[in-house]
């Protein structure tokens, strides 16, 4: 489990092809001085395996499924990558509960500084299967990083950037029209599978809140 706070921006040193799979090399000055081989590391939301563990670097593999239906279709050698280590049992929450399961993909379409400020606002459009879980001030995951939505107008979501996490994450190397990962979060889809379980209906997250669920 992750919380989505990001630890260190890592860089894609190298990606080469192994059968069907994919290996991709990360580079990165602290993330491999604590991974052990197996561990699970999130790569830019992406929950996946720490292999070939060296000085500097890791290795991990990517299957077909993951490289299509993430936003890693779009990676490069030089490509920065969000990195988090999995939450220690004893360590703070300081995000909201992040699996490492991206649910979809969206599409940045506009990423820009607020005038006379040092804060940035940040719009995705969302595919259905996630807006439907997300909700203005809750939570989503966009490249692993845990934000509070600012604004939503239908499937358009609006997130407020402060200048800490454009330098802290790979926000800052993205431009409109990349695809991003996102994960929506885990207590709204829960609360809708209880809710049509319970009641035999079908509701969506939105119609539970504006009943004052």
């Amino acid at each position: 489990m992750f919380t989505g706070i990001i630890e260190e921006i890592g860089r894609i040193a190298q990606i080469s092809e192994r059968g069907e799979n994919r290996r991709i090399t990360i580079a990165a000055k602290h993330a491999p001085k604590e991974l052990k081989l197996g561990d699970s590391v999130a790569v830019s939301g992406v929950c996946l395996t720490a292999l070939d563990i060296k000085a500097g670097s890791f290795c991990a593999d990517l299957a077909p499924e993951t490289w299509a239906r993430t936003s890693f279709s779009r990676l490069h050698e030089s490509a920065l990558v969000n990195l988090e280590l999995s939450m220690k049992a004893d360590g703070r929450f300081g995000g909201h509960i992040v699996q490492g399961h991206v649910d979809g993909v969206g599409e940045l379409l506009a990423f820009d500084r607020i005038a006379d400020s040092g804060n940035w606002l940040l719009q995705i459009n969302l595919p259905n299967e996630i807006a439907k879980y997300t909700v203005h001030k809750g939570s989503i995951s966009i490249e692993g990083i845990s934000l509070t939505v600012a604004g939503l107008d239908e499937n358009v979501c609006t997130v407020a950037i402060i200048p800490h996490t454009v330098e802290a994450t790979n926000l800052h190397s993205l431009k409109p029209g990349d695809p991003v990962n996102l994960e929506a979060d885990l207590i709204a889809k829960y609360v809708e599978k209880m809710m049509n379980r319970d009641s035999g209906s079908s509701f969506t997250i939105e119609e539970l809140i504006s009943e004052g669920f």
